[in-house]
Parts: structure tokens; sequence; C-alpha cells
């Protein structure tokens, strides 16, 4: 085990540039793709790719959204108030890593930015309270319970499958979520990853004379998160930023609409109403105007990536669609599946794929023109290829550690402290992925 997480780490650090970096590489690779295997010239493929460059913007501000709400809420007093006293439910170094693996497991199912920044959080708030604890196996049990976010409330996408006007409507259609998230496959595994993530976190648990301790200085507050204390200052500008009463009446009609928007439509989620209810609850427990608004600027950082990367994925998109790329990978993905192993290739080939594109919505953008048609062509439910999609990239983050970085930048840590406990999560949570789109 030691070997293949020494493995990964040299892959990681020395051969793995930013994802920035890779979409730029798949950009140069699919344009001489299209030039070399289907009938188009450079200037053709040069068009396809500018036409569709700025079609996922919305779609990339749903993406933003879904990690700063989440973030913001994870940020908020009421949420930390809450990590401390759960943290001191536990009293010893193991019951601690059980503790942050299954508190950052249901945090990531209900928004995956929330558990990112909340598992983190509540890592260095039981390493404060429990002594002994190995601070490297806290962080990493915060992010290996990052895992079941693509089961969740917030996965990018079933969220965006369920969503009219997602970049793959035109080919699959609208996926509801009972096909999705509310079936019997996904209830599986998201189950044993509950149950089987703090076993294998406790068992990875270091010997005595092995243990990291945290440096204290590293478990000081975060002035950058800590709230704005009201001014003295009593003008109307100060007063209506740290207006309680303005942030209750637009919560308040926020509630209201959703609240309206499913009685007359229905319990239909998607990613609009997901993100909708986050901003308002995150608003809610900021309690101002001004303190939510640095939530949010906070959060911000982490969506560089989102808004940088997602015009190029658009415009491979666009070259795959308009050049025939995408019916050429497409024919080759059915040539070597049938209806029973379809669903393994997929979530197999979405991990090798995750290497390139770190991004739910960005496989949903770059795999589904070639996965989704596949899929119709074999009579596999597209809600199962949907989700091996999803399953795939949340499995082989545990290699790819981009969607780490915000967490271990809280903890002050870097890859090579987590990467052998994820490592071997990999291979453990891959059976049970398997097992649920095999079986169920």
């Amino acid at each position: 085990m030691k070997l293949l997480s020494n493995f990964f780490t040299v892959i990681v650090q020395r051969f793995l540039p930013d994802p920035f970096v890779f979409a730029l590489i798949l950009t140069a690779i699919l344009f001489v793709a299209g030039i070399v295997f289907t009938p188009h010239s450079p200037i053709d493929m040069i068009h396809f790719w500018g036409d569709g460059f700025w079609d996922l913007l919305a779609f990339a501000m749903q993406m933003s959204l879904i990690l700063v709400t989440g973030h913001a809420l994870a940020s908020s007093p009421f949420v930390k108030r809450g990590l401390r006293s759960f943290a001191s439910i536990a009293k010893t170094p193991a019951q601690g890593v059980v503790l942050v693996t299954l508190g950052a497991a249901i945090a990531s199912l209900i928004n995956w930015g929330f558990g990112l920044i909340v598992g983190a959080l509540f890592a260095k708030e039981v390493a404060k309270k429990v002594p002994g604890s190995d601070y490297r196996l806290l962080i990493a049990s915060a992010y290996i319970g990052f895992l079941t976010w693509h089961g969740g409330l917030s996965g990018s996408i079933p969220l965006l499958a369920a969503t009219p006007g997602n970049p793959m409507e035109k080919i699959s259609g609208v996926i509801p979520l009972t096909e999705t998230i509310f079936t019997d496959f996904n209830l599986f595994i998201t189950i044993s990853l509950l149950i089987v993530l703090p076993i294998m976190t406790k068992l990875m648990m270091p010997k005595p004379h092995e243990v990291v301790t945290i440096d204290p200085n590293l478990l000081a507050e975060d002035k950058s998160d800590v709230s704005l204390a009201i001014s003295d200052e009593k003008s109307f500008a100060v007063r209506m930023e740290n207006s309680r009463i303005l942030t209750f009446l637009i919560v308040a009609m926020g509630y209201a609409y959703l609240i309206y928007y499913f009685v007359t439509k229905g319990f239909k989620i998607d990613v609009n109403t997901v993100n909708l209810l986050f901003f308002f609850t995150g608003l809610l427990l900021h309690g101002t105007p001004l303190s939510y608004m640095q939530a949010i600027t906070n959060a911000a950082r982490g969506t560089a990536g989102i808004l940088i990367q997602f015009p190029f994925y658009a415009g491979i998109q666009g070259m795959m669609e308009q050049s025939g790329l995408g019916g050429i990978i497409t024919n080759a993905f059915i040539s070597i599946s049938n209806e029973h192993t379809f669903p393994i290739l997929a979530f197999l080939s979405s991990g090798v794929i995750n290497f390139f594109v770190p991004s739910g919505g960005g496989h949903w953008v770059v795999q589904g023109p070639f996965i989704m048609p596949a899929a119709a062509s074999l009579g596999v439910n597209p809600g199962i290829a949907a989700m091996a999609i999803a399953y795939g990239e949340a499995w082989m983050n545990m290699a790819q550690p981009f969607w780490a970085l915000p967490a271990l930048a809280i903890a002050g840590l870097g890859v090579r402290d987590i990467m052998g406990y994820c490592v071997t999560t990999l291979l453990v949570s891959g059976i049970i992925f398997m097992i649920g789109l095999s079986f169920f």
C-alpha cells in the first residue's frame, strides 16, 4: 500500500499539471483528432471550437454557486458552533477519525462545497479537543468523506440531467432524480460508503509512535472567516449592511418562492432549486448582508478553476458535436460494450477522464456526448449511464486531489500528507461502486 501511495504521490506532484493546463492539452488533442479522423479542415475545427466556447456560461454560474453557497453555509457561526459541539463527542483518536469521516460524508451528501469545508473545519476542531490525534489522518478522513457527494442533493451530474436546457438534453432528454439519486443502486452505494468509510479510516490509524500531531499555531481561528463586527458608526449604510430585518425579509421571500414552486410544479429538484435553498439558508445563518457577503467573497476564490476551464470544456463539446468526433467515439465505445458491461466501462472511463477534467459538471460536458448516445444504443437506462459518469468522477478524486486543495489549505498540509490514505480508499470504494452499478 505504501508503494501505491508513493506512486500516486509522485504522479501528482511531478507529472500532474494544473487542471487548466489539462483543459488546454485536451483542446489541442481534439483539434488535431478532428482534422485527422474527420473530413474537416483546421479552419472548420477552429470554427466549431469558437462557436461553442461561450455555450456554458449559465452552466458555469450554476456550478460556481453550488460551491460558494455551500462554502458560505459551512463558515456560518451557527455551523461552526455545531462543529465544536459535535467534536466534543469524540473522546479518543479512533472516535475522532470515525466522527470526522461520517460527518464529512453526510455533509457532502447535503452539498459538496459544504462537505469539503465542514470536513476540514470539523477535523481541526477534533484535533483541538482530542489529544494524540493524527492530524494527517483527520484531514484525509474529511476528504475521504467527500466520496459520497455525487449521490447526494448537490451531485452535479444528476442535478444537471434533471434540469431543462442542460447540455445533454438533446441526447438523453431530462432525466428525473427518481432515475438517478432516488434509486436502489444509489441507495446501496451511499449507505455502503457511509458504513465502510468510517471503518476504513479507523483501520488506517497509525501506530502510536507514528502519530503526527498538529502545530497549535495551525489551529488558530482563521480571521478571514470571522464575521465582521457591527461598526460603532450609525450611518444608514452601516445599518443596512448589518440589518437582520432586511435579511429575514429577503430570506422569507426566498423560502416563500421555493414553497410556491414545489406546490405548483411538484417536488422537482434541480440545480437551480438546490442553489436557491442553500443561498437563502446561508444568508439566514449569517444573519446580516455584510457577514454573508464576506463569506461569499472568501468562498469565491475557489471558483477560479470553474470560471476559466468551463469555456474550454464548451469549446471541446462544440468540436466533438459539430465535427462528428463524438459519434466516432460513441461507436468505438459501443463496439466494446454490451448492456451489462457498459455501466462499469463508463465508470472506469470516467475515472480516467477525471485526471484531465476534475469536475463533475465538466464530465457531463466532455463525456456525456459519447456515453449517453452509446447507452441509448445499447438499451441502458440513461439514469444508470449518468450516474456511472458521476461515480467515476467522485471515485478518482481519491487519486486526483484537485478538490482536496481547499481542505488542505485550511489545514496547512500538503498532498503528500493524505495521499496514502486516499489511495487505500480508492481501491476499496471502487468495489462498492462497481457492485452497485452491476447488481442493483
